[in-house]
C-alpha cells in the first residue's frame, strides 16, 4: 500500500504494553494511539513523554495524542469541569506531532456510565447522535490548529525539551523557539517560575510572542514569573 501510495496512513488502534506498540510501529503503522489519556500530573507526562521521545524510538514510533475516545472518559474529565477539557486539549495540541479529540469533547461532555466507570453515560457506541459543530471548546481547538499550521516546532516531538518550574502543577516544556506552560490545576489558579535556561540559546531577554491571545510581553533567560488561572497556558513564541 505504501509503494503505491505513500500518503495514506494507518492508524494502530490499539492501547497494549510499549514493546508491542513499538512493533506494530516496525511493521508499517503510521500512527500509534498512546497512554496520553491516563497521563496528568507533571510526573506523569514527564516520564511517559519522555519515554516516547527517546533516541532510538522516536525514530520510527509516531504518538497520537488523543485527549479522549469513545471508551475512556477519564476521571479528570469528568471532575474537572471545562478547565479540565481546555488543559487537556492544550497538552495534547502541544506536546504531541499529532493529536485528536472524540465526538463530544468540544462539549465538554463529562457524565459517566456509573462512579468509578470511563465509560460515557450517552455512547455514541449505543446511541445515534445528531451534533452540529457549536461546541464552546471549538474556539480553542481553531487557535491551536492554527497556532501549529504556523509553528512547524508543534508539530514534532523530537524536539520536546522540559523546562523547570518549582510547581508541580504548571508543566513547561520548549519545541524549538516555542515555550508552553499549561496549568495543570482544575480547580484552583497556579502561580510559579518557568525557567529558560541559557542552554537553549535565547537571548537573555527576548519578546515573547503569545500564540494564542497575540499579547507581547518580556522574558528573560533564567526566572520567570508565569501565574494562570485553571485551563489556562502560555504558548509563546520566542522573537529577537
Amino acid at each position: 500500500m505504501h509503494a503505491r501510495d505513500p500518503r495514506v496512513l494507518f492508524l494502530a488502534e490499539a492501547f497494549t504494553r510499549p514493546k508491542l506498540m513499538r512493533y506494530l510501529a516496525k511493521t508499517g503503522f503510521t500512527q500509534s494511539y498512546t497512554y496520553f489519556t491516563w497521563r496528568n500530573t507533571k510526573t506523569e507526562l514527564t516520564e511517559y513523554l519522555t519515554e516516547l521521545t527517546a533516541t532510538g524510538v522516536r525514530e520510527y514510533l509516531r504518538p497520537n495524542l488523543f485527549a479522549n475516545t469513545p471508551d475512556i472518559l477519564h476521571e479528570y474529565l469528568q471532575h474537572g469541569g471545562r478547565a479540565a477539557f481546555e488543559t487537556r486539549l492544550l497538552l495534547a495540541a502541544t506536546l504531541g506531532a499529532s493529536y485528536g479529540i472524540y465526538s463530544g469533547f468540544e462539549l465538554a461532555e463529562n457524565r459517566a456510565w456509573r462512579p468509578g466507570s470511563e465509560e460515557y453515560a450517552d455512547s455514541e457506541k449505543y446511541d445515534v447522535k445528531q451534533r452540529s459543530l457549536d461546541g464552546p471548546l471549538l474556539p480553542l481547538v481553531q487557535a491551536l490548529n492554527r497556532a501549529r499550521r504556523a509553528e512547524p516546532a508543534l508539530q514534532r516531538v523530537d524536539n520536546l525539551r522540559w523546562l523547570e518550574t518549582e510547581n508541580d502543577a504548571l508543566v513547561a516544556y520548549a519545541k524549538d523557539d516555542v515555550v508552553c506552560v499549561v496549568n495543570v490545576d482544575p480547580f484552583s489558579e497556579q502561580a510559579g517560575v518557568c525557567v529558560i535556561p541559557v542552554s537553549l540559546g535565547f537571548p537573555p531577554a527576548f519578546a515573547a510572542h503569545e500564540l494564542l491571545s497575540g499579547a507581547e510581553f518580556t522574558w528573560r533567560a533564567g526566572r520567570n514569573y508565569v501565574q494562570l488561572p485553571p485551563g489556562k497556558a502560555h504558548i509563546v513564541k520566542v522573537t529577537a
